[in-house]
């Protein structure tokens, strides 16, 4: 068993239309590259250059935010819902 994440509607072009996946890994940065071998160009919607997700990609591991645990590293188990949402700014 893996990991469900949540899609946000803007990456879902890249998932095929899916609002949820699975994907395996130990940390949210294993996720992401097990994501990105799924659905090739993920990634780079949400790292940077060195691999650190951006900082308009928010990430919670069962609805905490990780910027609040260990970020990218925090561990992650199978059955473990992980939500990707984007910032959004406007006034």
């Amino acid at each position: 068993m893996a990991a469900i994440v949540l899609i946000p509607t803007p990456l879902q072009r890249l998932t095929n239309g899916q609002g949820e996946v699975h994907a395996d890994g130990a940390t949210i940065a294993a996720v992401v590259n097990s994501l990105e071998v799924q659905f090739p160009g993920i990634k780079e919607r949400l790292c940077d250059a060195n691999g650190k997700l951006r900082r308009f990609a928010n990430v919670y591991l069962n609805g905490e935010d990780i910027r609040h645990t260990q970020g990218e590293e925090t561990a992650v188990k199978d059955g473990d819902e992980i939500s990707i949402v984007p910032a959004v700014a406007g006034g």
